[in-house]
Formats: structure tokens, sequence, C-alpha cells
């Protein structure tokens, strides 16, 4: 048994696996691989992309989705080991994950950060107690990383590209009235070095620096490729020469918690926007995004419009690459 919680714990090769079997599944090839078995997706936050790619691949391959929300339609549930149950969870991740294993094949979460203290939510411990205590593999619809977004992002460029190898990447901050996670950016940052690409990072300041994580896995991928991971505050020097530009907004890590002191910096940034006149300075660069987007406030109807867009590309492959990722756990081309 295997989970998906990172790319981090998955080689290259198992990845390109996976998006290999995304194309031929995107071709229709296989049919119902998972036919006569079922999926637990566990919403503890809101979802449109996520769930609708989720459910939809499910069917598709001939599988049941059941759809949870923990403290709506389901209970809440209670995640500390050795706790008092005195609150308001009714049920503890222990029981829930065991129960759900005995139903379903696989079960899905999606759990964000609380945005009170990152020391304890890089722990990711919802995502994490999941996996300790189910029988089944466990995937990660996003928590404080967005692995099924990583694929659905280098199938997309590969589709668009090729083998991405040498390709400059440009993972760009833009402003957001909100401060957001860092999932999708820790993602991006992740998937592009370990594919073989030349990464910069372009955000405002170093307030604005992932976690030491995500910058040290990236920087070690990089150098097992012979690539780089550079890091700069310089919009114009960052464009220059990008191939792709993938934009996203977040919080800064120092002020996690202490939204309202981050707020004039990020503020002063909104010139972060992605425009036609920094699309102009790259390589012919494809624009993505992982959606939802703000328009005007991270990139202009003019990027968002253009042939160089991919972003609804993108989007459509989570549905692709989350069938390759549901057959290859639940072992539907085996049987």
């Amino acid at each position: 048994m295997r989970h998906f919680l990172t790319t981090e714990t998955w080689s290259r090769t198992e990845l390109q696996a996976l998006l290999d079997l995304a194309a031929q599944l995107k071709q229709g090839e296989h049919g119902a691989t998972l036919a006569g078995k079922s999926v637990a997706l566990l919403f503890f936050n809101p979802s449109m992309r996520t769930r609708t790619s989720f459910e939809i691949g499910a069917f598709q391959l001939g599988a049941h989705a059941v759809v949870l929300a923990p403290g709506r339609d389901a209970w809440p549930l209670a995640f500390e080991p050795g706790g008092v149950m005195d609150g308001t969870a009714e049920e503890h991740v222990v029981e829930a994950a065991r129960v759900l294993s005995r139903y379903c094949d696989l079960i899905a979460v999606r759990a964000f950060p609380k945005f009170q203290d990152w020391q304890i939510d890089r722990q990711d411990r919802v995502l994490q107690a999941f996996a300790e205590h189910a029988t089944v593999p466990v995937i990660n619809m996003e928590t404080i990383v967005h692995p099924c977004q990583e694929l659905a992002l280098m199938h997309t460029l590969q589709e668009h590209l090729g083998m991405c190898d040498g390709k400059k990447f440009l993972l760009t901050w833009t402003y957001h009235p909100k401060p957001l996670n860092t999932a999708v950016a820790n993602s991006a940052l992740l998937i592009a070095s370990k594919f073989g690409m030349n990464v910069t990072l372009l955000c405002p300041s170093e307030e604005y620096l992932l976690d030491p994580r995500y910058m040290d896995a990236a920087h070690t991928a990089a150098h097992a490729s012979g690539t780089s991971v550079t890091v700069t505050h310089d919009i114009d020097s960052a464009y220059a020469d990008a191939d792709v530009v993938y934009a996203k907004s977040w919080g800064a890590l120092p002020y996690f918690g202490n939204w309202e002191e981050e707020k004039p910096l990020r503020d002063a940034n909104r010139h972060f926007i992605v425009d036609e006149h920094k699309m102009l300075r790259t390589n012919n660069a494809l624009f993505s995004h992982c959606l939802p987007l703000r328009r005007n406030i991270k990139a202009t109807d003019e990027v968002m419009d253009a042939d160089y867009c991919i972003a609804v590309d993108e989007a459509e492959n989570r549905l692709h690459v989350q069938k390759a990722l549901m057959t290859t756990l639940a072992g539907g081309l085996s049987e």
C-alpha cells in the first residue's frame, strides 16, 4: 500500500508513469479500470475543481465516490492523540480512518492550514493522521502542498512543450487582497525542479520566501538534474527569457496568523500582476495558474484571454491525472 501525500516521496520516473497513464486515459483507453471500487472524498474546506474532477473521474473509471464534509454532513473529528474529547468533535480520526478503510478502496483528504501558527500547520496533522490510521491508500487533495495540481501542471506543460528539461520556469508571486495558502507555490517549486527545469522564484521580498523544506527540496532536485533554482525580487530579470510563467499569491510566512501586520507589505506590491508588458519580456512563454484567479488582480484580462494562457487546459488535466492516480493506487490496471 502506498499513499500520495507529496511528490517529494515519489521519483521522477514514478511520476512520469502517472503522467503517461493520464495521457492514455485522456484518449479514452482502459475504460472502467476501477469498476466496483469506491473512494471517500473528505473536504474540510470548499472546492470546485478538486471535488468535480475527483467525483467525475471516479465515475468514469467505474468507481463510486462518497463526498463527506466533516463537521457539516459528517461528524466533526478530533486529531490529537491522547486528547480528552470534551469539545465539539464527536469522533476521533483513528476510528474514522479505520472505518472508511473498511468501506472504501481509497481515501482522499482536503484540509487547509488553520493560518494561526505555521510551526503547527507545517506538520500537516490532519493528512498525516489519516495516512497513519488508514489501511487503504490516502490521497492529498490539498493541504500544505497540492500534489494533484503538480501533476496537472506538468502534464499540461508536457502536452505543450514536450519534455521540459532545461526550460526556464518562472514562479511569480502576485498580489491578492487576502493572504493565501502556500500549497500551490510549494508544489510548483517541487515539480518544476524535479522535472529538470531552471526555476526562478520571483517575490517582492525575503518575507515571501517559501518554507525552507520546499526551498531545500527544490535545490536538491535541481542539483541532481544539473539545473538551478534562483530567487529574485527583480521583475524584469525574472521574466526575461522565461518559457513558462506560473502565477500564485501566498501569504508571507513571518506574518503567519498576523495578517493585518502583513497587509501594508502586500498592498504595496500590486504591481506584481502578470500583464502583457511583462509577458513580452519572455521567450514566448506559456502562462498558467491553478485557478480560481481574480482577473485584473493576479493577471490581466489580456493575459487570461491570450492564446498562451493554458490555465483551463491545466484545470481539465486535473481530471486525467487524478484518474491515473486513483487507478494506480487502487490497482485498477492489475486486475
